[in-house]
């Protein structure tokens, strides 16, 4: 298992992106809607993992929820499964509460999440591993 990705919620993605595109010096951006999540998601790609902008297409989304609560801030952490209903199974078996099963998220990859409780406060995704390119 790897990092896949740190998801970061944004109220704006728009001026969020520009400064973290200014930051780290990152041109080339994926932009894409993830409609099961309720989020638009700016991809940014970085040496070995991406950072995942968040910002909800509507108030019913999680990430709305968790602005209006939190504020603006890293979301979740991702990781990589090479076989994600393998690892899910043995998250579960272990005492993992899944949040909603196994879906599609961003470039169509199959997720999940575990929730806080059961990872020392950490909201976590699971996510597919990309296809060999």
């Amino acid at each position: 298992m790897r990092i896949d990705h740190i998801a970061i919620a944004v109220k704006e993605l728009e001026p969020a992106l520009e400064n973290f595109k200014n930051v780290l010096n990152i041109s080339h951006v994926d932009l894409e809607d993830v409609q099961t999540e309720k989020v638009k998601v700016a991809i940014l790609k970085l040496e070995d993992t991406k950072i995942e902008l968040l910002q909800p297409l509507d108030d019913s989304s999680p990430i709305s929820k968790f602005l209006t609560e939190k504020g603006e801030g890293i979301h979740h952490l991702a990781i990589t499964a090479d076989n994600i209903e393998k690892d899910v199974e043995r998250a579960s078996s272990n005492g993992a509460r899944i949040l909603g099963g196994i879906r599609s998220g961003s470039y169509g990859r199959k997720i999940t999440f575990i929730h806080p409780k059961s990872v020392n406060g950490v909201l976590m995704e699971i996510c597919q591993a990309p296809p060999e390119s």
